[in-house]
């Protein structure tokens, strides 16, 4: 017994060692016909489904399109509103063609650029299309450098506000557009949407990655511009001669940029002191708008109009009494009657978001029509092409009473206006 326990053992035990020392081979993989059965049930219930919500948002978007194709918008009756019929009826300021910004969200570097032009040629009797997109590219670097010292919080967008000319001018000096176009479409058409987004997730990446360095940052940023819009000269030659960009602005245009002011109308501060401009587009958060009650606001511009200043004014266009087709801006008595806008009104407006920080615009003539103060404005927005007189408006003076935010004037025509 003891013999047989013991050559059991030993067998087992080579046995063992027979397995352990078999050589790895590979098979196939192992099949489950009933959970692939049931894996494919579930797919094609799946695919169904799927199939069906298709279908389902296909006549949701269909019906979306639809609606928005048959949309109407409330607009005023034109044929019911006396009105200017054409530029020509307005005692113009001199300034050049209207120029349209197409597809970007820089209507404020050119409303103050063609304000700035209109005042070269009041001082120095200069006649001279400046580069809009020199201020852009300019701002653009400037954003991104905040955006980068404080941490992303200040936004890097298309938008801005006009007094940004103001401080590019200051910091980098002024250019002709025929010394730098800024756009490199074949047709000179400017797209900014790939070199905001492009922008955009650079600077992004560049905090998620905590690569922060900001020269080599800014440079890469430089880089980008240069890419989407081309870059700038450090020089540029008028009349034969060769100036830096700082020598053309205070040479040629003659132009100096402590003379010019920013005006805003806000019940929430103190008048006839600076105050801040609470608005997005306001990322250098400047607290020197001067704040004046409302005749003042309206009878400093009116004033200056008919003495022969231009402004660079900025506020909401999305009214229903806006119509590029017609080529006129009102605030219809159906909104609110003539007599009932005043500081309360406007404010009122501000206040519960109706009247937004959209749209800039440069004011370069005035006439009088039926009792009423009328505009003529030089507009590089797509709606000022609409109508018959391409890149012009026509503004009743109670649009700006109560939609206008701000603008830009010399400051000779604020003398007795501040502390």
């Amino acid at each position: 017994m003891r013999r047989f326990i013991l050559m059991s053992f030993l067998l087992m035990t080579a046995a063992s060692v027979s397995a352990q020392n078999a050589e790895p081979v590979y098979r196939e993989q192992n099949q489950y016909p009933v959970l692939d059965e049931m894996t494919a049930e579930r797919e094609a219930i799946r695919a169904h489904r799927d199939s069906i919500r298709a279908e389902v948002d296909a006549i949701y978007e269909a019906d979306g399109e639809a609606q928005d194709e048959a949309a109407l918008s409330l607009r005023v009756d034109w044929s019911e509103i006396e009105s200017p019929d054409s530029p020509a009826e307005f005692d113009q300021l001199w300034h050049l063609p209207p120029t349209p910004q197409f597809y970007t969200g820089t209507c404020w570097a050119f409303c103050s650029t063609s304000y700035l032009e209109s005042e070269s040629k009041r001082i120095a009797g200069n006649e001279i299309k400046l580069s809009e997109m020199w201020v852009v590219y300019w701002e653009y670097v400037e954003k991104a450098r905040s955006y980068l010292r404080e941490f992303g919080h200040t936004p890097v967008a298309q938008g801005g506000q006009d007094h940004g000319t103001v401080e590019i001018f200051k910091q980098y000096g002024a250019v002709p557009r025929e010394a730098y176009q800024g756009v490199l479409d074949s047709q000179g058409r400017h797209d900014h949407n790939l070199l905001a987004a492009e922008l955009q997730g650079y600077l992004k990446w560049v905090l998620d990655s905590g690569t922060w360095h900001e020269e080599q940052n800014l440079a890469y940023v430089r880089s980008i511009l240069d890419k989407h819009l081309g870059a700038p000269p450090t020089t540029v030659t008028w009349e034969g001669q060769r100036y830096t960009p700082r020598e053309f602005l205070t040479g040629v245009l003659q132009l100096d940029m402590e003379d010019y002011r920013a005006v805003v109308s806000r019940m929430d501060k103190p008048f006839h002191e600076g105050v801040l401009l609470d608005v997005q587009d306001n990322w250098r958060r400047a607290d020197n708008y001067y704040n004046l009650p409302l005749d003042e606001f309206y009878g400093v511009l009116k004033t200056a109009v008919a003495k022969g200043y231009t402004v660079s004014i900025g506020g909401d266009n999305s009214e229903p009494g806006m119509d590029g087709k017609h080529d006129t801006a009102i605030i219809p008595a159906w909104d609110i009657p003539s007599a009932a806008i005043n500081q309360g009104s406007r404010e009122f407006r501000i206040v519960n978001g109706t009247t937004g920080d959209d749209h800039g615009v440069h004011i370069v003539g005035t006439t009088e029509m039926g009792g009423r103060d009328w505009y003529l404005i030089k507009d590089s927005n797509r709606s000022s092409r609409l109508g018959e007189h391409k890149g012009y408006y026509f503004w009743d003076g109670d649009y700006i009473k109560l939609k206008m935010l701000s603008y830009t004037i010399h400051k000779d025509m604020l003398d007795g206006h501040l502390k």
